[in-house]
């Protein structure tokens, strides 16, 4: 079997030998080039051509999230972002990473790990990254909001008249869900009034300020939910489970838990889509997008089971057919959805005036 060709982009002297010894242990692995700045990196990347790089965010002459949109944009090619950023600006920073294609976050060793715990997570994350397949992500969806008009297709996804049944929206996301997630939620209108509650994994402590970050994406509000709001207040919003908690709803209320995680996950997609099913059944939309593992196939079922309706991403436009290609399985998908047709397909699903300018 080929070794993984491994490009490390970091400026730290210390941390990036730390890099180079950890991966040239390995013999499933050949590290390939060392960058110290972001604009090395895309010349390595270019001249190299390697199956994974391995991106700090805060470097000099230029960082790692202009050398990741760089790359995604003319060579596409996994990104595993290895930072220790922790304050809002830098957090900000890996979230736009992400959603310019980087496919997943590692915080940097702290050095109070348990003996080659550090290690051994950062050698499992680079081999599973180093497999996935990534597209490109041209800069120019990136640079700021895009107009709904130009997000929608000609027309939208043939449903019966169903606008006005359903009262809420469940989302589950994963590996490659910040970009998913950006792209849907800039494609619905300012009028779009059904809440959307959304659970995405991601690796702590980089989740602390995901909500912040995407509500200034687009002109929808996102929000972290407080233990017990009212359901009712949070129409036309978007609340996202906070890390470390599930959410769920009863009761017409919002509630998070500490419960035991579900597929390794909390929250947990399952959890949500579950209680979804339980307390609207057929008023319900879920919506499961790209990711790696099986959590929200189960539960997306239950929705579809109790009479609600059910899209999952298809694989053509997923970093990670894994959670959509199990609900597929499962038979838990009414429908299967290129990314671009989601955010159409719930406003036709909504709302009638909606669904009428796209008819």
């Amino acid at each position: 079997m080929a070794r993984i060709r491994t490009l490390i982009a970091e400026d730290s002297v210390t941390v990036r030998k730390h890099l180079l010894e950890v991966l040239s242990a390995d013999p499933d692995i050949d590290v390939v080039g060392e960058a110290e700045d972001g604009k090395r990196a895309i010349e390595l990347c270019l001249e190299l051509r390697p199956d994974v790089i391995t991106m700090d965010m805060m470097m000099p002459a230029m960082t790692g999230l202009a050398a990741t949109e760089y790359i995604m944009a003319h060579r596409p090619t996994p990104i595993l972002i290895v930072s220790s950023s922790t304050n809002r600006g830098e957090l900000f920073r890996t979230y736009d990473a992400l959603a310019a294609g980087a496919v997943e976050v590692l915080e940097k060793s702290n050095g109070r790990e348990s003996d080659g715990e550090w290690e051994r997570k950062f050698l499992s994350t680079v081999k599973l990254v180093s497999r996935i397949r990534v597209i490109t992500h041209p800069r120019a969806r990136l640079s700021g909001h895009s107009q709904v008009s130009d997000q929608y297709p000609a027309k939208a996804p043939e449903f019966p008249d169903l606008s006005g049944i359903h009262k809420l929206v469940a989302i589950g996301a994963s590996t490659g869900g910040p970009g998913a997630i950006v792209e849907i939620f800039r494609s619905l209108p300012p009028d779009f009034r059904l809440p959307v509650l959304l659970v995405l994994h991601i690796n702590e402590p980089f989740g602390a300020a995901f909500a912040d970050w995407l509500d200034g994406q687009t002109e929808r509000r996102v929000a972290y939910p407080s233990d017990g709001d009212s359901v009712a207040s949070v129409v036309g919003r978007v609340i996202m489970a906070p890390g470390d908690r599930h959410l769920i709803v009863r009761g017409g209320r919002l509630w998070l838990t500490r419960d035991p995680e579900r597929h390794s996950c909390r929250p947990s997609v399952d959890v949500l889509f579950e209680s979804v099913a339980a307390e609207y059944g057929a008023s319900a939309i879920g919506c499961l997008l790209t990711g790696m593992g099986r959590d929200g196939a189960a539960g997306l079922l239950d929705i579809r089971r109790a009479g609600g309706l059910t899209i999952a991403q298809d694989e053509a436009t997923s970093v990670i057919y894994g959670m959509p290609r199990e609900a597929v399985l499962l038979g838990a998908a009414t429908h299967v959805l290129p990314l671009r047709e989601i955010a159409p397909a719930l406003v036709a699903l909504g709302d009638t005036s909606a669904r009428r300018r796209l008819l």
